[in-house]
């Protein structure tokens, strides 16, 4: 019940306001960032403001033409999204931002940044992700069989029950982390990458981009949805998960535990694509079980 308290509330937050104030276009354009370019993706380019002009000039085209992108909205953000960046001859799917935040204008990538509204769809789409809930559904049954002494308990009612809480912590953790605290610092969420940058380059950068993340308008910050939602989650995980340790030391080390695996996270995110035969394609199962054993859910618990 608490999943699904938590969920309608934040679909109806994100419904709400969009009905009340209309996003302004698509959003400014923050940052000039050429796919065949080694620099980090965070600080704005000199051509900036040539480069709304272009995005000005192609949304009025659309919206005279009726081409162009459809409208992001909750409902199509709670589809799969996919974007194939190798058609750039195809007009974008609905959303396509929310998982590829680079848009082509005359050969040039450049960046828009999501609205608050786009944030909260963002956070959806990952909650529907079917990988996700099959992931936590798979886990938790390997869990429940491997342990029927856990403290979920044993049988059908052990799994309902692991599947429920660890569906709870993901709807708090997207909550928090990839909607509240990335509107209230004007944190961008997306993950970007550095295809084209040498190898020890784009390790150190997956690795730093669990402290620094990338501002609204481009530029760089400290990356307060991951120091703040990892503290916060733990507490809150004392309260309703069982089988976790309560005490003080205990939360700690699982807050240093899901710092210390949140880089794995980005680096999954920065080399997969490369050896993927599509760029959509993640290894969530792995992303998974780090964040069950940062959190301590699914029969997992960090003492």
């Amino acid at each position: 019940m608490r999943w699904l308290l938590s969920s309608v509330l934040l679909l109806s937050a994100i419904t709400a306001a969009a009905q009340l104030s209309t996003p302004t276009s698509t959003g400014t354009v923050s940052a000039s960032s050429d796919s065949a370019s080694d620099d980090l993706p965070d600080s704005p380019g000199a051509t900036a403001s040539n480069q709304e002009d272009v995005v000005a000039v192609a949304e009025a085209s659309f919206r005279q033409t009726g081409d162009g992108v459809k409208p992001c909205n909750a409902f199509r953000a709670l589809k799969v999204v996919y974007y194939n960046p190798n058609r750039l001859d195809a007009v974008p799917k609905p959303c396509s931002n929310l998982v590829y935040p680079y848009q082509n204008f005359i050969g040039t990538n450049i960046v828009i940044p999501l609205t608050w509204q786009e944030k909260g769809y963002l956070a959806l789409n990952n909650l529907a992700d079917p990988a996700n809930f099959g992931t936590i559904v798979g886990i938790s049954a390997i869990s429940v069989a491997a342990d029927s002494h856990s403290a979920y308990g044993p049988g059908l009612k052990g799994f309902g029950k692991s599947v429920g809480i660890s569906y709870v912590q993901d709807i708090s953790s997207e909550f928090f982390r990839g909607f509240t605290f990335p509107i209230l610092f004007h944190q961008d969420p997306r993950y970007f990458r550095m295809p084209n940058a040498p190898l020890t380059k784009r390790i150190v950068y997956s690795v730093s981009r669990t402290v620094i993340s990338r501002h609204d308008d481009g530029s760089t910050m400290p990356n307060y949805s991951v120091l703040l939602d990892y503290p916060l989650e733990a507490v809150l995980s004392n309260q309703y998960v069982p089988g976790v340790h309560t005490d003080l030391s205990s939360t700690i080390t699982r807050i240093a535990t899901g710092y210390a695996l949140d880089p794995v996270n980005n680096l999954i995110d920065e080399f997969l694509p490369d050896v993927a035969s599509h760029i959509h394609v993640r290894i969530i199962f792995v992303q998974r079980i780090l964040n069950n054993i940062a959190s301590g859910s699914s029969g997992v618990t960090s003492q």
